[in-house]
């Protein structure tokens, strides 16, 4: 074996074994990019020690990554079910489960889109939503659509557009790629040009919740374990309110 096999063998292990002390490994939502990047600035000017690696994407795509071997210490999902499948698996810490933020689901759309309500979707050609096997934003979506009997209908006619998460879905209603979209009202926030044409009826969808927790390693990491109590300060939820999520 040459040596510099042997170096590069060497930093792969090292770079494959736990995080540092002073290292939190971060997989949350999509929707939750710009309060928890504020929250980890604050957080970082008093523990300037602290280094921060954060994954952002769906839910369900996050809590594959975490099954199939991804090292993560925290996981904040967007929908109760991808907190219980990595729960189920042995995957998470039971004790540091909490909630973190609630949220509401919206229906945006370019200003042309006149749509006032479910009942006026039918009318539109595209309408995008996150992927709902994936991201909790689409299976709330799914949820409502199918409570107002619209799903199958809207699906057969090759009206929906799949997004890889609820970003991606913004996205394509503010470039007028789509008639509308349902993101969460967080995210409507963020539009340049959409603009929400109406709240969906929270009785239609399961409520928008998102769980929090440390993975096994990430119990055993004291910067993770400090950063998860953090997270309940009053000073983390009020840059969660500020972004536009309900805390308690």
């Amino acid at each position: 074996m040459t040596r510099k096999l042997s170096l590069f063998l060497m930093l792969l292990v090292l770079g494959s074994g736990p995080a540092s002390a002073a290292e939190v490994r971060i997989f949350a939502a999509a929707s939750l990019t710009d309060a928890l990047g504020e929250i980890c600035a604050l957080y970082g000017r008093e523990h300037p020690d602290v280094k921060f690696v954060r994954n952002f994407a769906g839910s369900g795509t996050l809590a594959k990554q975490i099954l199939a071997g991804a090292p993560a210490d925290l996981f904040i999902s967007a929908h109760p079910k991808w907190m219980e499948t990595l729960g189920g698996e042995g995957r998470m810490a039971p004790e540091s489960a909490g909630v973190l933020a609630e949220n509401a689901l919206v229906f945006v759309g370019p200003p042309a889109t006149t749509a006032t309500s479910l009942e006026g979707l039918p009318k539109l050609e595209r309408i995008a939503l996150g992927s709902p096997n994936s991201v909790p934003a689409g299976e709330y979506a799914r949820q409502a659509l199918t409570a107002a009997g619209l799903y199958d209908a809207l699906l057969e006619n090759g009206r929906l557009v799949f997004a890889q998460d609820v970003r991606q879905a913004l996205i394509y209603a503010d470039r007028g790629e789509v008639d509308g979209a349902f993101v969460y009202r967080t995210d409507a926030r963020l539009a340049r040009r959409a603009r929400v044409l109406f709240e969906v009826p929270p009785s239609l969808h399961d409520p928008v919740t998102y769980p929090l927790g440390l993975t096994v390693e990430g119990a055993q990491n004291p910067a993770a374990t400090s950063f998860r109590d953090y997270l309940k300060s009053n000073a983390a939820k009020e840059v969660l309110r500020t972004y536009g999520f309900e805390t308690d």
